[in-house]
């Protein structure tokens, strides 16, 4: 577990802390980031770097004053591993939507897997899915997306300096990539199936690295539940003016 963690004394709402948190499953960045308010009494409180829902793994955490110096995280390099499943598309490109679509990939080999994947690598423009959180007149695409709307989305450079793969096992493909901020690994899956002509579906996916920041040093929510009773009722006589926020 991070150091940030194992200390005795806090000052969440001072100078700040910054906090390794392991997003769980079926969580949104800001519902992780409310349940550490709610659990801790903090007052600021924000995250560096969005996880989509159904990804796991390393959130960064910054309370008080630190929060102005979520920049020099979000700026980090990122490494995820996670899984894809071949021969199927959604909307969301990956388990989120239902399957729109399903094609043959049986004539696939793991060589020629490995030859496209090493096409997505280097810097690259990549236009964010409708399904993400990426705002389009002040409003998250996703919700145009739930509408049945597709609106034009600007293209990006992101750079791709790892996509390998790590496991086969036909349909599925075990993968890590490592990429700048602001990839969407959903998008490099699905460009990777229309690569393929076979369609390709992300199936999970995990955080484990942001800069020198691993997730092995990361707290799960349950563990922070556990800490929060022990330092709680110093927290709440410290901050006993203050309402803290509604969590999970």
């Amino acid at each position: 577990m991070h150091p940030a963690w194992t200390k005795t004394q806090w000052d969440f709402d001072g100078i700040g802390e910054v906090l390794l948190l392991d997003k769980p499953l079926d969580w949104t960045s800001f519902d992780a980031v409310k349940k550490i308010r709610s659990l801790f009494h903090i007052r600021k409180a924000g995250h560096a770097g969005t996880l989509d829902p159904r990804a796991t793994g390393l959130l960064i955490v910054a309370t008080g004053a630190e929060t102005k110096n979520m920049y020099r995280y979000t700026m980090l390099e990122k490494e995820y591993t996670g899984s894809m499943q071949l021969g199927i598309r959604t909307p969301s490109f990956d388990s989120e939507t239902e399957v729109v679509e399903r094609l043959d990939f049986a004539h696939l080999t793991p060589d020629a897997i490995r030859a496209a994947m090493a096409q997505s690598v280097g810097t690259l423009m990549q236009v964010p899915p409708m399904y993400s959180a990426s705002k389009y007149g002040g409003k998250p695409l996703y919700k145009y997306a739930r509408m049945g709307r597709t609106v034009e989305r600007a293209a990006k450079e992101i750079e791709v300096k790892e996509f390998s793969a790590l496991k086969f096992d036909l349909p599925y493909v075990d993968f890590k990539i490592v990429c700048s901020k602001g990839t969407y690994v959903r998008t490099l899956v699905d460009d990777l199936g229309r690569l393929l002509g076979c369609g390709a579906c992300l199936v999970s996916l995990r955080r484990v690295r942001i800069g020198d920041y691993r997730v092995e040093d990361a707290c799960s929510i349950e563990a922070a539940k556990e800490l929060a009773a022990k330092v709680q009722p110093r927290l709440s006589m410290k901050y006993a003016g203050s309402v803290p926020a509604q969590g999970n």
